[in-house]
């Protein structure tokens, strides 16, 4: 009998290690798709964004060579790159902003490329990776409010990159919290994943809804 029940405990401690076994595969997978969900994303926002910053870089030298140049997005008097970009605004720290867009969406594509090709980063790294995305973020919000506010008129390769910047640093807040980068409670990092979405949709509502109550009298004549 002994022997009968030390064999039966024998295999309910294996069927116990086979299922903790089979739970820590499945929950690996599961992390690996979503960074690698996360690197597709980082790759492909920036990559439009980058390709937006260079548009701008571009059609920027051509007002430089030619002070009367016509940009490609000058669609209107509302929607006219070449006004905002004659601003002061434009060139914030002493040179055109898009420069820095080349620089910083390259490196966030090369991150990118790196994860997809099965790199991993240590906390440290994401951290400066959020603070990054972070202090690009509070530069698009002055962005913003400066061309809806002050300039008045609406670049729109400029509002790609706000559009694609805001998206990058809400998805990687996102993983930092529910990887525990970002210190949150258990609750939040188990729930966090699914509200990612929605909290882009709102900022997006946010930024553009107010755009649009702030020219809607521009935008009826326009349409008139």
């Amino acid at each position: 009998m002994g022997a009968v029940e030390q064999t039966s405990e024998t295999g309910d401690l294996l069927s116990e290690d086979v299922i903790d076994s089979q739970v820590s595969s499945r929950e690996r997978d599961t992390a690996e798709g979503s960074e690698r969900s996360l690197a597709i994303w980082l790759f492909m926002t920036g990559a439009i964004a980058l390709a937006s910053s260079a548009t701008l870089v571009f059609e920027r030298l051509q007002i430089f060579v030619d002070a009367g140049h016509t940009s490609v997005c000058d669609i209107n008097a509302l929607l006219n790159c070449g006004t905002v970009m004659r601003t002061p605004q434009a060139e914030a720290f002493g040179f055109p902003n898009p420069f820095i867009g080349l620089i910083g969406f390259s490196i966030v594509m090369t991150i990118a490329a790196a994860m997809l090709a099965g790199a991993t980063f240590k906390k440290w790294f994401w951290v400066a990776t959020n603070i990054g995305l972070a202090l690009a973020t509070a530069f698009v919000f002055w962005l913003w409010f400066e061309t809806t506010f002050h300039i008045n008129a609406l670049c729109l390769f400029c509002m790609i990159v706000w559009v694609m910047t805001i998206t990058m640093f809400i998805k990687v807040t996102v993983r930092n919290i529910s990887h525990s980068v970002i210190p949150a409670p258990e609750n939040i990092r188990e729930s966090i994943g699914t509200w990612s979405w929605f909290t882009i949709t709102l900022v997006l509502i946010l930024i553009f809804g107010i755009i649009v109550i702030r020219f809607f009298d521009v935008i009826m004549n326009m349409m008139r």
